[in-house]
């Protein structure tokens, strides 16, 4: 080839070159809101080349390292290695601790330039949301690509509550461990922290504890389950509604949960809503009746005794093997809804009475909550309860999860009880969510994606230092007519990405007809995670 045809195929090629059409620029849509997100000039690439690289030496970084590498291979079919050696390396994604930063422990910096991505945090649970909100900057669908388009962007975010959470009730029905394990990822993308497991009611005890083998060996196989809601019942089955959790199982659990920075809660129900551990050991009960399994819905009248001393010794016994599988602070202990008609006429509920001069069987409710206080407290714990408890029974250490109102918890937080938000109206995701002749059966009522997103955990009527006692809330998934995992999801989503903005979000920023355009991105990757949701609210959208 002569100099004439080298410089002319050179021309040609630099021609071609500068006709390049510019990448197209990812437009940003994140959920729950970040507090700060301010677009940058530039975009940045992932490649096969790019690196990540995290802080030498730290575990938990190279976990939170690996969610990114995996996620980015999963789902774009690119391969890319962590390295721990500094932060050196060229166009690369830069997981930083660094203490010297003036912020919480779950706030985070996400800095994209050309250059490269930065996040920075203080400690490794802001990092992990940045990495979160790191991935929904990339597209929603699955693709294999060369290289991964990434938005320059500068996000500076901290949560509005430490107390976001999500519950799901598997006493009702069980739900398979893989699930729990999915349902925790579900969470993790949502930066939920808190998974309340409803593991015992009337209806069936799900959790393994040695002292006890009866509790699961009985009280975990429901022999039969109405059919229908329970103002319509239309029969039973006649296929036993089983399955628990061994220990093995919850521990497997609570390390895939603290590795998403999400603390387990577990909840043991009592004195009420103890059917089930009853038909197990029914010299905890007090009458000599052949309890049963319950196979409806409800409040039952049979409860715990708490006459009995061998009643809390089977608490102290029970809560010290929960004590030493949960690895967090907090046992919710319920205490609400116990019907005290049982006690009335129990021998030894009224000796208690007259020998600890309790002045009636509501007083006796007092005493109960007391000593499973103190039995937790000799066990380092401290109760997470219902509201609605008698008077003077939260312990001041504890937390008030408060489930029928905004004014009571008010009443709550006013007493310097520290409070999380839970009333029935906006937050028990059993309730339907469209036209009810439309969706699959559900407890009833009436709760719209709207109505989540545009409910306040602090009152208007709570004084500003009364309102840092709400510490949060949390959504309630009870499963009476809720079968399924599947079903489970379908409850759950769109309605908690509407939650999770509630809790994370600041009040200002948000704005629901942003949040439903920004859904519809999210709706995607629920799409390519297998989440199943509720599309009433997008049908012409996601069809």
């Amino acid at each position: 080839m002569n100099l004439h045809r080298i410089l002319l195929f050179t021309a040609v090629a630099l021609t071609l070159l500068s006709c390049k059409e510019p990448l197209p620029r990812p437009v940003i849509r994140i959920i729950p809101q970040p507090v700060e997100v301010v677009e940058q000039d530039g975009l940045f690439l992932i490649t096969p080349a790019t690196k990540i690289e995290v802080d030498n030496g730290n575990d938990q970084l190279r976990t939170i390292a690996g969610f990114l590498t995996a996620h980015i291979e999963k789902y774009f079919g690119i391969s890319n290695s962590i390295v721990y050696s500094g932060f050196g390396a060229k166009q690369s994604v830069q997981l930083k601790l660094n203490e010297n930063l003036k912020m919480g422990k779950e706030d985070y910096h996400l800095t994209v330039l050309p250059s490269g991505v930065i996040i920075e945090a203080i400690a490794p649970n802001g990092l992990f949301y940045g990495v979160q909100t790191l991935i929904q900057l990339m597209p929603p669908s699955p693709k294999n690509l060369n290289e991964l388009i990434i938005p320059g962007v500068e996000i500076k975010d901290t949560p509005r509550f430490a107390w976001r959470g999500l519950q799901l009730d598997v006493s009702r029905h069980f739900m398979p461990k893989s699930f729990i394990l999915k349902y925790l990822d579900e969470m993790a993308m949502h930066k939920f922290n808190t998974f309340h497991w409803h593991l015992t009611d009337d209806q069936g005890w799900r959790i393994e504890i040695k002292k006890y083998p009866k509790l699961t060996e009985i009280g975990s196989v429901r022999k039969q389950t109405i059919l229908g809601h329970i103002n319509n019942i239309a029969g039973t089955d006649t296929i036993a509604s089983e399955g628990y959790y061994s220990q093995n199982d919850v521990r497997e659990i609570i390390a895939y949960a603290t590795e998403r920075f999400i603390t387990v809660l577990p909840g043991i129900e009592m004195p009420g809503h103890a059917l089930a551990a009853l038909a197990a050991y029914p010299e905890l009960g007090c009458t000599s009746a052949n309890y049963e399994v319950g196979t409806r819905w409800g409040i039952f009248s049979d409860t715990f005794c708490p006459g009995k001393e061998g009643t809390y010794t089977f608490i102290k016994e029970v809560m010290t093997e929960i004590g030493t599988l949960f690895p967090g602070k907090y046992v919710h202990i319920g205490g609400a809804e116990s019907p005290q008609i049982r006690w009335e006429k129990c021998p030894d509920c009224q000796l208690r009475i007259r020998r600890d001069t309790l002045d009636s069987t509501t007083g006796l409710h007092n005493y109960f909550v007391k000593r499973v206080n103190n039995i937790l407290d000799s066990l380092g714990k401290i109760s997470v309860t219902w509201n609605l408890l008698p008077k003077d029974t939260s312990s001041s250490k504890g937390v008030v999860i408060s489930w029928q109102n905004g004014e009571e918890a008010n009443a709550v937080a006013r007493k310097k009880i520290k409070t999380v938000q839970s009333p029935v109206k906006y937050c028990n995701f059993d309730q339907y969510q469209a036209d009810p002749s439309r969706e699959p059966l559900a407890v009833g009522g009436l709760l719209t994606l709207e109505e989540v997103y545009n409910f306040d955990p602090i009152s208007v009527n709570l004084s500003i230092p009364d309102g840092k006692y709400i510490i949060g809330a949390q959504a309630n998934i009870w499963t009476p007519y809720i079968k399924t995992p599947l079903f489970v999801e379908y409850m759950t989503f769109p309605r908690a990405a509407a939650f999770s903005e509630v809790l994370w979000s600041p009040k200002a920023a948000r704005n629901y007809p942003w949040f439903k355009k920004r859904l519809l991105v999210q709706l995607k990757r629920y799409e390519s995670e297998g989440i199943t949701f509720c599309k009433s609210e997008f049908k012409s959208a996601v069809n």
